[in-house]
C-alpha cells in the first residue's frame, strides 16, 4: 500500500517547508502539493505537525552477551520499540570475543538481527589482532557494506584493545576507507582505580563513576585523537560523556582534524547523584560506561551540540534487568554496564532542545539523523526527506505529551532512566520503508521486516584526506 502524507511541514537538515509526501515500494517517490491518490493510498493527515526523517541511532546494544549475561532487549523488542519513539535505523555492534573470526562473529549477530522490526547496521569491533583480523577487515568492508570498526579502549582482560592494535586497525581502516570508531576510556586506569575503590571499602554502584572520572575519558580520547591524526585517518568518538573529551575533540577541529563526537541522550541530562540513591537496584540500574558525570557536563555536552563540535546523538541502548544487575550486588565492578533509551532518545532531544532554544528544528533533524547517514554514508537513502530517498520518515507532533515510564514504554527492560518524565513533541505515525509502524499510539511493527543497509566506504571526508595525504607524504632526502 502507498502512502500519502499531507498538510505537514517537512522539516529537513537544511529546510522547512510545506508539502505532501507520497511514499510507494519503500521509498519517497513524490513531493509536491498536488499529488494524486488512488483507492489503495493510505492517507496522513499531518496538519499542525512536522514531517521529518526517521531518527538513526547510530549506537545500540541488542541481544549482546556482556560480562556473564546477555542484554535482555532484542533485534525485534529493541527495533519495534525505536520505531515507538520515532527512530527507524539502528547502528549496532558485533563484538568478537578475543582470538574470534571477525567473519564469523559477524555472521552470528546478522542471524540474531534477522528479527528485526527496522533496518540496521554493523561496525565490527576489533578485540584483538593477527594477520586473520587484517584480512577480514578488507572482506567486511569489500562484501559486507561495513565501513567502520570499534576500538574499546576499556574493559581490560576482556575486549580492550591496546594502543598497538588501534595503530594497526587504524591504519586498516586507511586503506579501506573506513572509519575507525572508539570507546575512550583508560582502560589500565579503569582497572587500577576500581581496585582503590575496593581497597577503600567502596563496593557499591558508588564505586563506578569514581573508578571512571572524567580525565579517564579525556585522557583515552585524546590517545585515540592523536594517534588518527597521525596516521591520518578520520575518527569517530562514541558516547562522549564530559568536558574532558569534548576539550579533546574540538581542540582537534580546530586544527583541521577529521574528528566526529557523538552524545548520549542520558549524558545530556543526568548527572552522577543517581548512584547515590539509597535504593541499590535504582543506582545500580544507572551503571553504564563511561557513567554519568557531575552537574555542569550535561550543559557543556549541549554546547558542544550547538557549535557542532559533537555532531551526533545516541544511546548506547544496552538493556539489562534488575536480577542481571544484581550480579554485582557485593562489587560495582560486577554490573553488568547499560541503559536504555531508543524509544526515548527523539522525544528527549526535542524537549530539551528544541523547546528550549538549544536546537532548532534543523539542527535536530541533523543531529538525530541526517549528521550519522553522512558520516556513516548511507545518506541520502537515510536521514533526509527527498524524491528517492528510502520512506523512513517520522510524523511529529510538537503539542503533544507523553509521561515516560517503564510502565508503559515498549524496551524490554524493567527500569526506565528518564521516569517520570513529561515531554512535549512525540510521534504521532512512524513509517518504516513506507510501512507505518507507529500508528497514532498504536505499534504495528512486524518482526523480521528490518533490512540491513550497506554503508559503502570513503565518505566524503576520505577525499580530503587523501588529498592531504598525497602533499603530506614523507619523502627521502637525495644526499648524493
Amino acid at each position: 500500500m502507498s502512502v500519502l502524507i499531507k498538510n505537514g511541514t517537512i522539516v529537513t537538515a537544511e529546510q522547512t517547508y510545506r508539502s505532501n509526501i507520497l511514499c510507494d515500494n519503500g521509498v519517497i517517490v513524490e513531493i509536491g502539493e498536488n499529488l494524486a491518490a488512488d483507492g489503495n493510498t493510505r492517507i496522513i493527515d499531518a496538519e499542525g505537525q512536522y514531517v521529518m526523517p526517521g531518527g538513526i541511532d547510530p549506537h545500540t546494544h541488542m541481544e549482546l552477551p556482556f560480562m556473564g549475561t546477555v542484554a535482555s532487549e532484542s533485534f525485534y523488542t529493541g527495533t519495534a520499540a525505536a520505531a515507538a519513539g520515532g527512530t527507524t535505523m539502528i547502528i549496532d555492534f558485533v563484538i568478537p570475543d578475543p582470538q574470534e573470526n571477525l567473519l564469523s562473529a559477524y555472521k552470528k549477530w546478522r542471524g540474531w538481527a534477522e528479527k528485526a522490526a527496522t533496518d540496521y547496521s554493523f561496525p565490527v569491533a576489533v578485540t584483538w589482532w593477527d594477520e586473520s583480523v587484517y584480512q577480514d577487515m578488507g572482506v567486511l568492508v569489500k562484501e559486507h557494506g561495513v565501513n567502520s570498526f570499534k576500538h574499546f579502549m576499556a574493559y581490560k582482560n576482556a575486549i580492550m584493545a591496546p594502543d598497538e592494535t588501534l595503530v594497526k586497525s587504524f591504519s586498516r581502516c586507511l586503506e579501506l576507507g573506513a572509519i575507525p570508531t572508539v570507546h575512550a576510556e583508560n582502560g589500565e586506569l579503569v582497572y587500577f582505580l576500581q581496585q582503590e575503590m575496593k581497597r577503600k571499602g567502596i563496593f557499591g554502584p558508588e564505586g563506578h563513576p569514581q573508578s571512571r572520572p572524567p580525565e579517564v575519558e579525556g585522557e583515552a580520547a585524546n590517545r585515540a585523537i592523536r594517534i588518527a591524526q597521525t596516521l591520518k585517518v578520520p575518527i569517530y568518538v562514541v558516547h562522549v560523556s564530559c568536558n574532558e573529551s569534548l576539550e579533546a575533540i574540538t581542540r582537534a577541529r580546530n586544527e583541521g582534524q577529521r574528528v566526529y563526537g557523538e552524545a548520549l541522550a542520558g549524558h545530556l541530562e543526568i548527572d552522577d547523584s543517581v548512584y547515590l540513591n539509597k535504593d541499590w537496584e535504582s543506582a545500580a540500574a544507572h551503571v553504564m560506561s563511561p557513567p554519568f558525570r557531575p552537574k555542569g557536563h550535561q550543559e557543556k555536552l549541549w554546547q558542544g551540540l550547538q557549535s557542532g563540535n559533537l555532531q551526533t546523538t545516541a544511546t548506547d541502548h544496552c538493556c539489562f534487568c534488575a536480577d542481571q544487575k544484581a550480579a554485582g550486588k557485593d562489587d560495582f565492578s560486577l554490573i553488568p554496564n547499560g541503559t536504555a533509551g531508543v524509544e526515548d532518545r527523539m522525544a528527549i532531544l526535542w524537549d530539551s532542545g528544541v523547546n528550549t532554544g538549544r536546537l532548532t528544528m534543523n539542527e535536530f533533524v541533523a543531529v538525530t539523523s541526517a549528521n550519522a547517514a553522512r558520516i556513516f554514508n548511507i545518506y541520502p537513502q537515510k536521514g533526509t526527506i527527498q524524491k528517492g530517498a528510502d520512506a523512513d520518515i517520522v510524523v511529529w507532533d510538537p503539542e503533544g505529551t507523553r509521561t515516560i515510564s517503564a510502565k508503559t514504554h515498549h524496551q524490554n527492560v524493567d527500569f526506565n532512566i528518564f521516569e517520570g518524565r513529561t515531554v512535549q513533541g512525540i510521534p504521532t505515525y512512524t513509517l518504516s520503508r513506507g510501512q507505518v509502524v507507529w500508528d497514532n499510539g498504536e505499534l504495528q511493527a512486524i518482526e523480521g521486516a528490518g533490512r540491513y543497509v550497506n554503508r559503502p566506504p570513503f565518505n566524503q571526508a576520505y577525499a580530503a584526506v587523501k588529498k592531504a595525504a598525497v602533499l603530506n607524504e614523507p619523502k627521502a632526502v637525495n644526499r648524493k
